[in-house]
């Protein structure tokens, strides 16, 4: 099978690289293993994307793009990609090839838009409570919880920006991390702590998240001394990271320390015809409008690319 625009991923960086690339006149083909989409159909309500000022869930806009770029050509093809083989010593438009579990695709463009999957705690309890007081984005779930108690898991900048924007809806943010001392930029900091809503629970660790319908408590042990103790949430807000999908790619193209995609402003790699959009690339905002935004770039990049050969 052969395309002239492959895209890794259904989210919204994908298929808005599909819709692009389709209109472009080009075959195009969006491979995707599990639901169209991407994460943003797990939030139940998404108010924060242009356009919809009363908000919508996040599985009709997933949906929503899928179809639109179906509509303008695309291929949406339910496959698992196990690696890829990129054309790096071949004359230009040599063909890439994605390995799948349905057999190879042969592309010119190749635009990998896989995302990334949230770190998890691991802990008892927090995927039975995904969706029910336990989330991995305070920007789309935050105002679920005006008036509430939450805990924020984790010491870098995006825990902190994450208190600080759950402050400006939750009742009281907890913010609990294994040190006594934060990794977050001074700036964010100094504002967490100024912050009349926001508290420290220090050298502490998530043991376990309680709760039967809904998140009730955190089960939290000591780092010094072991001791466990129990502290009434009604959510938790987990950021201790998250983990680029990239390992199919099996060191075909320089990543930073992260494991994130490294592109120019172009969202191109270090490999002719070969892109990168969305939260798999570095130093992305990992946000629904700026990830569209990527494969719009990405699929105006693989379009120049194409007409040049």
């Amino acid at each position: 099978m052969e395309y002239q625009v492959v895209i890794l991923g259904g989210g919204p960086a994908g298929l808005t690289a599909g819709l692009y690339a389709a209109r472009s006149g080009f075959t195009t083909a969006v491979l995707e293993q599990t639901m169209a989409g991407g994460k943003i159909v797990n939030a139940s309500h998404v108010e924060n994307y242009p356009g919809f000022d009363q908000g919508i869930s996040g599985l009709d806009l997933g949906q929503a793009m899928k179809r639109q770029a179906e509509k303008a050509g695309t291929e949406v093809v339910r496959t698992a990609v196990t690696d890829v083989t990129l054309s790096t010593h071949g004359p230009p438009g040599s063909a890439h090839i994605v390995h799948t579990a349905d057999g190879d695709i042969q592309t010119t463009a190749l635009i990998i838009a896989t995302g990334s999957d949230y770190r998890t705690l691991d802990v008892p309890g927090e995927a039975e409570h995904l969706g029910k007081g336990v989330s991995y984005c305070a920007t789309c779930d935050g105002a679920f919880f005006r008036g509430k108690k939450v805990a924020v898991i984790g010491g870098g900048d995006t825990a902190l920006t994450d208190a600080l924007e759950l402050a400006t809806f939750a009742s009281d943010v907890i913010v609990v991390h294994r040190r006594d001392e934060l990794r977050a930029s001074e700036a964010l900091q100094a504002n967490a702590r100024k912050s009349p809503k926001i508290s420290f629970r220090w050298n502490s660790v998530v043991e376990g998240i309680e709760g039967d319908q809904a998140v009730t408590a955190l089960r939290l042990r000591n780092t010094r001394d072991a001791i466990i103790s129990e502290v009434s949430v009604d959510g938790v807000f987990v950021a201790v990271g998250s983990v680029p999908s990239t390992e199919f790619l099996g060191g075909s193209l320089s990543l930073d320390e992260s494991g994130s995609i490294i592109t120019n402003d172009s969202m191109e790699t270090g490999v002719a015809g070969v892109f990168a959009a969305g939260d798999v690339r570095h130093n992305s905002a990992r946000q629904v409008i700026t990830a569209a935004g990527d494969g719009a770039t990405a699929a105006l990049s693989a379009r120049r690319y194409i007409i040049s050969l």
